[in-house]
């Protein structure tokens, strides 16, 4: 019953919130603390728990993510983003360790923290979380210039796999495990390849069962596709890999080919996402005790701050120093747009079920910031576009008409939402400018549907649906 409530009261403050700009991920952390130990006295302190369904809500956000990543939005940007969820991870990883064992060895911190345990700290903290960037950029239907959106969803789907496989390793250097050169290279490399080759070959193999399984009910293939995630997952993993690359990868290749019913499949993964966010957070929300959190709020306001304001900018600036066709001000907006959420707090789960000393500060740290991270910068992403003028008027990819056309058509759907600009050289459908291959099928004002013919009269916030021929 408990749970129930939970999500009823996450689904109604959540549609509230977005209505404020504040982002629905961080109201349900905030439900889960109000429910927790401090407040109605929910008990839960399961870390092995915690974890399970943090992988598990992991693996369908970024199955998910890739399925909607497309390759003709993310080729563009590829190599930036590739070194951003790499190099710029370990960069940010590094920049925020060394900070944090200067500033933790003060006598006033109360807090001290060994030069290892600082680096365990940052690399928990170093990648982008995909949940919370995925959720605030299709919620807020940001329209971003320059290809910025799939940059920064590629980056952030993609930087997992790296922040992850430095905190496991950082671990086995403490413990004592596994502090070689050697072996740390040769785990990265064992992480990185059987994820992109197991990631590769079972989604083609994916592709290919979707499209011949003849199954009469089409409620399966929605599940068949659930269970692939998990297979994905756990197969690359026994081999050594990195199961969240593969699934990500494995979720990009079924994304971009034609697929039998992708609508279903689509829907399936839209509601199963929200729902495992909702349970996500709220449960990460449940681990903490808010009082333990005013003890090292001091010191975690200032890691906070030092991330956000220069760790995070000098790595995304070092980054893209060889990348000249990209402006200054989309290098800004990159850097503002280093959301922490839970993926950070789940690998921060690893060192207390690895008995680390002070593990548990070190949870308190992190949660802290991801909370500072969401206020902060999840609360101010429409606005900062705006700033930095990278706010477009193009349409928007996609169709929230509910209207779905064969692949085999070879066409594509997408939304524009009709704004003051759009009006500038007159306020019927004639007198606007669309690109050139697009065709207005549909267009809604409200409640409301018109078909469309040249003399019809457009009002500020009028939605159309277009088509046009996708381009290979």
């Amino acid at each position: 019953m408990s749970g129930s409530i939970l999500l009823f009261a996450s689904i109604l403050l959540g549609k509230t919130g977005h209505r404020f700009g504040v982002p629905a991920l961080l109201l349900f952390l905030v439900i889960g603390m109000l429910a927790g130990t401090d407040g109605l006295g929910i008990q839960y302190d399961d870390m092995r728990g915690a974890q399970f369904i943090g992988m598990v809500s992991l693996c369908i956000i970024l199955f998910s993510g890739g399925m909607d990543t497309k390759f003709e939005s993310i080729r563009p940007v590829l190599l930036p983003g590739l070194v951003l969820s790499t190099a710029g991870v370990l960069l940010t990883a590094a920049f925020s360790g060394l900070f944090i064992w200067w500033i933790t060895g003060m006598s006033w911190s109360g807090i001290h923290l060994g030069l290892m345990t600082s680096l365990l700290l940052a690399a928990t903290m170093s990648s982008t979380d995909s949940a919370s960037v995925f959720a605030i950029l299709r919620s807020q239907k940001m329209k971003l210039k320059y290809n910025l959106r799939p940059m920064l969803e590629l980056e952030s789907g993609s930087n997992d796999p790296m922040a992850y496989m430095l905190t496991v390793v950082i671990i086995q250097s403490v413990t004592g495990e596994n502090a070689g050169l050697l072996d740390i290279v040769s785990t990265f490399v064992r992480q990185f390849g059987f994820g992109l080759l197991a990631g590769y070959g079972l989604g083609k193999l994916a592709v290919y069962a979707i499209n011949n399984l003849d199954m009469d009910n089409k409620a399966l293939y929605p599940i068949f596709t659930l269970a692939f995630t998990f297979f994905a997952f756990s197969v690359t993993d026994m081999l050594g890999g990195n199961g969240y690359l593969a699934v990500y990868i494995g979720g990009m290749l079924i994304g971009n080919s034609r697929i039998a019913n992708r609508r279903e499949i689509g829907r399936f993964f839209d509601g199963l996402t929200w729902l495992f966010q909702m349970i996500m957070f709220i449960m990460l929300g449940l681990l903490v005790n808010p009082h333990e959190l005013l003890e090292i709020a001091p010191i975690g306001l200032l890691i906070g701050l030092f991330m956000i304001l220069a760790a995070r900018p000098a790595s995304v600036f070092l980054c893209l120093a060889p990348f000249r066709n990209i402006k200054l001000r989309s290098r800004f907006y990159v850097s503002w747009v280093g959301l922490r959420g839970a993926v950070p707090i789940i690998f921060a789960i690893y060192p207390v079920m690895a008995h680390i000393p002070q593990a548990r500060q070190l949870f308190n740290i992190v949660f802290f910031i991801t909370i500072m991270s969401l206020v902060l910068q999840g609360m101010t992403i429409s606005w900062m576009a705006r700033r930095l003028q990278l706010s477009s008027e193009l349409e928007n990819e996609g169709s929230d008409f509910g209207v779905e056309i064969p692949e085999e058509m070879g066409s594509r759907l997408t939304d524009l939402t009709v704004t003051e600009g759009l009006l500038e050289e007159g306020d019927t459908l004639k007198d606007i400018s669309l690109p050139h291959d697009a065709l207005v099928m549909i267009v809604r004002r409200g409640e409301k549907y018109f078909i469309p013919d040249g003399s019809l009269q457009l009002h500020v916030g009028d939605e159309l649906l277009l088509i046009s021929e996708k381009k290979e």
